[in-house]
């Protein structure tokens, strides 16, 4: 494969559409080519925007026409039912208690699953908007003009990015075809402050692959590390790192 050849691999790199082989001569090429490593970094800011599911907003204007066309369309009447006419003799009967009691209770029932599904409405429109302030974050350091990336291959051909953007004082880890954590384990990150473990925050358990803004400054970071602990975290590593990267200069 020539060099012009694997100038063209940007984005099936970070879309990890390489095989095994083509993605070993990029990484090796990349790590000596600024301009694929910048090309990189930017493809990765977009996918991390184009990874989220954010709600669409109406249209501002959509009531309004609604309103509008209320007033020419013709609503169609309601079906009426012939009623039943009670046979001489037989008188008819109200309903009972119990009938009562039961439409009561479905008329509850139905307010209760509307306020559910609002309440559910509003907390999917918060868990957008914070994906979509994650994603900015990490953008941001993306894209930002000091990002300087290290890469590592890790066990069973899976690899690691982490990308350090100085000015902004953060980090961005991103994982590619890393095996899943055990039941009941998480992968946690850390910094390494000169042989002192402090916690970055978790990966996702359900996801072999993505993009994670590490939590907390970079500070003076030597380092990043990668321990498999339970669900929830450690407040200090209780395993061995199963991966440890050093942080670009």
């Amino acid at each position: 494969m020539t060099t012009e050849e694997l100038h063209t691999l940007t984005g099936a790199y970070v879309l990890h559409a390489l095989a095994d082989d083509e993605r070993g001569r990029f990484e090796r090429h990349v790590a000596d080519c600024a301009d694929c490593a910048r090309e990189v970094l930017e493809l990765r800011a977009a996918t991390a925007h184009l990874g989220l599911a954010v709600t669409a907003s109406p249209d501002p204007a959509l009531k309004d026409r609604v309103m509008r066309r209320i007033t020419v369309v013709r609503q169609e009447p309601p079906r009426v039912l012939p009623l039943a006419v009670p046979r001489a003799g037989v008188r008819r009967r109200r309903p009972g208690r119990r009938a009562l009691a039961a439409a009561l209770a479905a008329a509850a029932a139905l307010g209760g699953t509307a306020v559910w599904q609002h309440e559910r409405a509003q907390d999917a429109q918060e868990q957008a908007r914070r994906a979509e302030r994650r994603a900015d974050q990490v953008a941001a350091v993306l894209t930002a003009p000091d990002a300087k990336s290290r890469t590592a291959r890790l066990a069973d051909g899976a690899s690691g990015t982490v990308v350090v953007s100085r000015s902004r004082d953060r980090a961005v880890f991103v994982s590619s075809d890393m095996a899943r954590p055990p039941d009941g384990k998480v992968y946690q990150l850390w910094f390494d402050d000169a042989g002192t473990m402090r916690s970055a925050g978790l990966m996702d358990p359900g996801r072999t692959t993505g993009t994670v803004l590490m939590e907390g400054p970079v500070d003076g970071a030597s380092g990043v590390g990668i321990t498999v602990e339970p669900a929830g975290g450690s407040p200090g590593p209780t395993s061995a790192p199963v991966a440890l990267l050093g942080l670009p200069l």
